[in-house]
């Protein structure tokens, strides 16, 4: 069974979203976000963590909204459905 790389953002605050990719890479020592206005910087420090090198996630600075990068960055990390 494949395991999601990226929790869906859904029914999540930036805080609680945040907060549980933290606590699912804490090995990787990502930063805890301070505020959801910053959230395109701290985007950018997990786009950079080793687990995802070889993935194809999305610059954060081409998004407006984090729940828009967010659903991008699922789209090329977590496994399809069914695979």
């Amino acid at each position: 069974m494949a395991v999601a790389l990226v929790y869906d953002p859904r029914y999540h605050s930036w805080d609680s979203w945040a907060s549980l990719m933290c606590e699912l890479y804490a090995n990787q020592q990502l930063e805890i976000p301070k505020a959801e206005k910053d959230w395109k910087k701290w985007a950018a420090g997990f786009k950079g963590i080793d687990l995802l090198a070889n993935e194809a996630v999305p610059d954060p600075y081409a998004f407006n909204h984090w729940r828009d990068w967010v659903e991008a960055v699922i789209n090329a990390v977590n496994p399809a459905v069914g695979a």
